[in-house]
């Protein structure tokens, strides 16, 4: 206590002088002493706060909502009956799976603590997270899982994934840890782990019968990042705009954007109307011939372009067409085509032109096919009269007798009653007809063109799409035992090293090994000219400059443009760094 009197007398008797001190300054020194002491002091907070400022960082906050625009009208919000847009963009908010797509596009366990494969890639052992909850704070486990799998193989419910676990069994292992066991390895696989994960506490006792018309389709509780807080009906009870609240406990952390509201419009034209009255913040899917249309204004707005695993192509049935028999007819048919022209007048320059079967994006580089260096007419021309045809100086049609017949190089395309195929089809016919090739295009909708067309193999030129998927599984399409309905190979192509490629690139769990088979496969493809590939479509999604932490790499579905969800956020606090989590 002494001591303190001590130290409180020194520090007074301290003080005394230095005013004494000042006091007794003159005027003039006095004023210089204060101005000095006023900019030491000035200097000492500025380098504080820089100091300060220097040890803070800024952080994401929960807060903010976020505003989305979709077409359609959802229906089924249940992962294992989803079909339309509406309803799996909503499905992959309010739901997750074992699987989930990772920062560098790679699949990634979610729901699952880990999935090992077994060496002979027949078992996928399948361990579940312990702290996840459902949204009513449920915990799930395996029961959940096997539920699920349960109702997504019962013919009598017709799930869309059905054929996804065909011959597939699952055995439950323990209370959090279950094995998928197939009949032969298909390294793919792990894709079908991403479905998202029913209570089984909620829908056990609904029959097939209700199935499709509960009411838990439109009111779902799955684990996912958001669940629902609101419906906006309309006044004859459609849904109009969820209202999703971020999940508290989610089991990867709560999501920072506190609110996801998601309207539904009936056409391209409503949704750009409200994004052009600001009543959405984002919007994608759309044509990419409206973007020029939205005034999309840089410093609100990113245009994100995602390639995604889907290739459009013409395939080249020869048994139809005794001209298409002749190599050097299809070298000149696709030598005639300007990729980046037809890119740019269909998609809008939004897609990727392509000169192989392998999309870009999603693991293997594709070597640049050389840019042609002339007239691609004339070049196209001239690999005709390489290969023996006659341009016929009446007609003006390129004919080469062929099994003892002359032929003609005419040609039908078939596609489906589509706007983006109309306009690929009537660029590829202008095309070939500069060259010298009759054309006609002949378009379906698109159940006559599967069940009329297709499904026979009733056309010389298809123009179609295909979705390899993320693990680029090329074997439906393209390998020789799938040349028959129901198999995709549309090229009826058949080929023995390439057939053993993709039997490899399906069975073998080694990327490397798996990478180098497409490749090899590719190459091989593209030295017989069975099909001409022609653009890769990319997710066009207008996104604004408010929200950070997006990623959209790997996407392999437009729904899954919500993968990261729950790292984006909007709203930002600074705090000190040692602070920060």
């Amino acid at each position: 206590m002494q001591f303190q009197k001590e130290s409180v007398s020194h520090s007074q008797s301290l003080t005394n002088r230095v005013f004494g001190f000042v006091e007794r300054l003159s005027e003039s020194d006095s004023l210089i002493f204060k101005l000095v002491f006023l900019l030491a002091f000035l200097s000492a907070l500025w380098f504080l706060v820089n100091l300060s400022l220097g040890w803070r960082t800024e952080i994401a906050v929960t807060g903010g909502t976020f505003r989305e625009g979709i077409i359609g009208t959802p229906r089924f919000i249940n992962p294992i009956l989803a079909v339309t847009r509406a309803d799996k963009d909503l499905a992959e908010l309010i739901f997750d799976g074992l699987m989930t797509v990772g920062p560098d596009g790679a699949l990634v366990p979610n729901l699952a603590e880990s999935v090992t494969v077994s060496e002979d890639g027949l078992t996928y052992n399948v361990v579940l997270k312990k702290n996840v909850t459902f949204h009513d704070t449920m915990p799930l486990t395996a029961l959940d899982v096997l539920f699920t799998v349960g109702r997504i193989t019962d013919p009598l419910l017709a799930s869309p994934l059905r054929p996804n676990f065909d011959g597939v069994v699952v055995e439950q292992v323990g209370e959090y840890e279950l094995n998928f066991v197939l009949k032969e390895p298909y390294a793919p696989f792990i894709e079908n782990l991403t479905f998202g994960i029913l209570p089984e506490h909620i829908w056990g006792s609904v029959t097939n019968d209700e199935f499709p018309y509960s009411q838990r389709n439109s009111e779902p509780i799955g684990t996912g990042p958001y669940a629902i807080d609101a419906i906006v009906r309309s006044s004859s009870g459609i849904p109009e705009t969820y209202v999703l609240t971020a999940h508290e406990s989610y089991h990867r952390g709560a999501p920072k954007i506190a609110t996801f509201t998601l309207t539904f419009f009936a056409n391209e034209d409503r949704l750009t109307e409200a994004f052009g009255k600001g009543l959405i913040d984002a919007l994608s899917g759309v044509d990419p011939s409206r973007l020029f249309g939205l005034n999309i204004q840089s410093d609100s707005h990113d245009i994100v372009r995602a390639p995604l695993p889907r290739t459009f192509a013409l395939f080249l049935n020869q048994n139809k067409s005794t001209a298409l028999r002749d190599k050097g007819a299809r070298e000149a048919l696709s030598a005639a085509i300007d990729r980046i022209e037809l890119t740019n007048t269909v998609l809008g320059g939004y897609g990727i032109p392509l000169h192989a079967a392998i999309p870009s994006g999603f693991g293997i580089t594709v070597p640049e096919t050389a840019p042609i260096d002339g007239d691609r007419v004339e070049i196209a021309r001239a690999i005709l009269r390489d290969s023996g045809w006659e341009q016929n100086t009446e007609t003006g049609v390129w004919e080469k007798e062929i099994d003892d017949a002359v032929t003609p190089l005419e040609l039908s395309i078939s596609t489906v009653n589509n706007p983006r195929f109309e306009a690929t089809a009537e660029y590829i016919r202008t095309a070939w007809e500069r060259l010298g090739v009759r054309v006609t295009v002949k378009q379906f909708e698109q159940s006559d063109l599967t069940q009329g067309i297709i499904r026979p193999r009733d056309y010389e030129v298809l123009l179609f799409g295909a979705q390899v998927g993320r693990s680029l599984d090329y074997f439906s399409f393209w390998h020789s035992s799938q040349r028959n309905d129901p198999g995709l190979n549309v090229a009826l192509y058949a080929n023995i090293t390439t057939d053993a490629l993709l039997t490899e690139a399906r069975t073998t769990n080694d990327i490397v090994k798996r990478n180098e088979a497409l490749m090899k496969f590719s190459e091989e493809l593209q030295k017989e000219t069975p099909a001409i590939f022609l653009y890769q479509p990319e997710l066009i999604y207008i996104f604004p400059k408010t929200v950070t932490g997006a990623r959209f790499t790997g996407i392999g579905e437009m729904h899954e443009r919500f993968a990261s969800v729950h790292d984006w956020y909007v709203d930002t606090d600074s705090i000190w760094s040692f602070l920060a989590p």
